[in-house]
């Protein structure tokens, strides 16, 4: 068995306060500083130093959290083992953000799960900044972002890349155009995502990118339903720039129309993202080469 000190050490260095330890961990606050104390009489160290507005890790405190991890993944994976060799199922948690949760992993698990009877994946679905910071608590095992991240603090690999586009109704005045420009679109009342949803993110970019921003707009209203904000554009409420990946059947079937933006790169990319010395790497691993594979055929595994 592990020392439960040990995760709520882990945990409390991830998330750097103790209330919020408290509070994942179901402890209380007097219980996480216990377990603290404790570990550092054990070790004859002082491992956390407290300031008024920081607190970070001592030397010894780094050096405890590399093999802590260790542990604790090296116990998770123990339990993996076991559970697969007496042919248990195992459940694995997946989170990823709007567009790639509704609109290009569903039909991928389904096929996982056919392939993979003895694997089961729960998937919840937020936008770019609550994924991360699941993975940083230990919530999810794998996330699959559109927004910006940490590159030197998160292991990734890239999944597909996407598009944005402007997406009007066709009896828009703009729908007859080849191309317009953000000036053209600054009379418009634009329908955008949350704050933290990469969407947003690519968006105000390009924005800034070209000296403008969202206040340049008529109006704007944040939306964190894609369902929602397809059907508001439909309805002639206004325009919003979006993924193609969301609208591809109204484009098809000319119920909306795509038009681009001049002089914008809208391009962005869907990643994976996980930890380092995670539990489950051989899992993530086969996942991630089977979710590649189901995007793009030609795509060698492991590549």
């Amino acid at each position: 068995m592990i020392d439960h000190r040990l995760e709520t050490f882990v945990t409390l260095a991830r998330l750097k306060s103790y209330t919020k330890t408290a509070k994942h961990l179901n402890l209380t606050q007097p219980a996480v500083t216990q377990h603290i104390q404790y570990l550092e009489q054990y070790y004859g160290a002082q491992l956390i130093c407290r300031a008024r507005k920081d607190m970070h890790l001592t030397p010894e405190g780094e050096l405890l959290l590399d093999y802590a991890q260790k542990v604790l993944a090296l116990s998770t994976g123990l339990k993996r083992s076991i559970a697969n060799s007496t042919g248990l199922v195992k459940g694995y948690r997946i989170g990823a953000t709007l567009t790639i949760g509704e609109y290009v992993l569903p039909e991928i698990l389904i096929a996982h799960r056919r392939s993979h009877p003895n694997i089961d994946i729960s998937m919840t679905v937020h936008n770019t900044e609550t994924i991360l910071r699941q993975l940083d608590v230990d919530d999810i095992d794998l996330g699959v972002v559109e927004g910006p991240f940490n590159r030197s603090k998160y292991r990734h690999r890239l999944l597909k890349r996407d598009s944005l586009v402007l997406v009007v109704p066709p009896n828009h005045p703009l729908a007859v155009r080849d191309a317009v420009t953000f000036e053209d679109l600054f009379p418009e009342k634009l329908i955008i995502r949350e704050r933290g949803s990469g969407t947003r993110w690519v968006l105000e970019n390009a924005l800034v990118t070209q000296g403008y921003s969202l206040q340049d707009f008529a109006s704007y209203v944040e939306i964190g339903n894609l369902n929602a904000i397809r059907t508001l554009v439909m309805a002639n409420l206004g325009i919003t720039v979006i993924s193609r990946e969301v609208v591809a059947r109204e484009l098809k079937n000319q119920t909306l129309c795509a038009i681009p933006i001049m002089d914008t790169n809208l391009e962005r990319e869907f990643q994976f993202v996980y930890l380092d010395n995670h539990a489950d790497s051989q899992f993530i691993t086969g996942f991630m080469d089977y979710c590649i594979q189901q995007v793009d055929p030609s795509s060698p595994r492991g590549k």
